[in-house]
């Protein structure tokens, strides 16, 4: 049984990019995979709520934690295997996700470059299924290691298991708080095609002249370093708000009152509306309750500018669903989960 150190009273500021400044009145620091199935055999946490947290980059903190948070920092990153179509690579759930995307390019096996520079761990990342610049990142993905909280049982999921959807998984509902995800192992394939489509993207592309992996890594750092706030500088947890999917129905009610409304046709026929656009055109950039507030140059992103609290960002994240419904007749759904 591998053992482990229970801190108390733990502050959480460093552990959550919004910057809030709560604590948990105990936590654990998950260095080793051990560690997880010896919790059910210590008697001092016995009975205690659990928090998982990686770099705390799509959790919006509400009070003080009175339970057990378990910081996950577990590391490494190796190649696993092979087959004819792609190359398999492995990193511990607490590897920095910009690093190991960063990794994967510097050992020549590209396919993850339009997700370089998204906060948070490799853990976070198919909890989220994290997705930006035209990739998601379930469509690279292979499997994953968890163990089970309650049984200290060790799972492996597949793609199937996981349950990916827009901005969603299985992780995110029905197996939230379950597990703590150990590992998770990417498909990076050996015939590299660019996704280099997305405007912001391919007008910076087609100026340089440059189309390789590492030129959409930087470009895809270099456009969300200029439109997107730096957590360690403004306190974020990135977009916000998901992009609402609206009936082909309610999108021609709307596209009639809004001619100029940013849409995005689906596969099924159903319309993705740009909740940026939605919260501008509702007034809401630059506007603040307080310490928290909407970011001045990208509508979907709530920002403390200093002291805000938990309470004060989903304060304004309510007025500004508020606004939007009375206004357009939709809904939007947070993309953090809010504790």
């Amino acid at each position: 049984m591998s053992e482990f150190e229970l801190l108390c009273d733990y502050p959480l500021l460093a552990h959550n990019t919004f910057g809030f400044d709560v604590r948990a009145k105990h936590a654990i620091r998950l260095t080793e995979e051990a560690q997880i199935p010896a919790l059910g055999h210590d008697t001092r946490i016995e009975g205690l709520s659990r928090l998982v947290l990686g770099g705390g980059s799509n959790v919006v903190l509400t009070k003080d934690f009175d339970g057990l948070a378990l910081l996950v920092e577990l590391r490494g990153r190796r190649v696993v295997g092979e087959d004819e179509d792609a190359v398999l690579v492995e990193a511990g759930a607490g590897e920095n996700w910009h690093e190991f995307v960063a990794w994967t390019l510097s050992q020549g096996l590209p396919g993850l470059e339009n997700l370089a520079l998204i906060p948070g761990t490799v853990g976070a990342a198919p909890i989220q299924n994290i997705g930006a610049y035209g990739l998601e990142m379930g469509e690279r993905f292979e499997r994953l290691r968890a163990i089970e909280l309650s049984t200290g049982e060790t799972w492996e999921f597949d793609r199937d298991a996981c349950a990916f959807g827009y901005r969603d998984s299985f992780f995110k509902r029905e197996g939230r708080g379950r597990f703590v995800i150990v590992s998770v192992t990417f498909r990076l394939p050996k015939v590299w095609m660019p996704r280099a489509d997305y405007a912001d993207i391919a007008r910076v592309l087609q100026t340089s002249g440059a189309n390789d992996p590492q030129a959409i890594f930087d470009t895809v750092v270099a456009v969300r370093q200029a439109k997107l706030p730096d957590w360690r500088v403004l306190g974020n947890a990135g977009s916000f708000f998901k992009n609402p999917v609206v009936s082909a129905t309610a999108f021609d009610a709307l596209k009639a009152r809004e001619p100029d409304v940013v849409s995005y046709k689906q596969p099924d026929g159903q319309f993705k509306l740009a909740a940026g656009w939605l919260i501008d055109r509702c007034g809401w950039k630059g506007r603040a309750i307080g310490a928290a507030a909407v970011h001045d140059r990208q509508a979907l992103v709530l920002v403390n500018r200093g002291g805000a609290s938990g309470a004060q960002i989903l304060e304004l994240a309510g007025a500004i669903k508020r606004d939007v419904h009375a206004r357009f007749a939709v809904e939007l759904e947070a993309e953090p989960v809010c504790l």
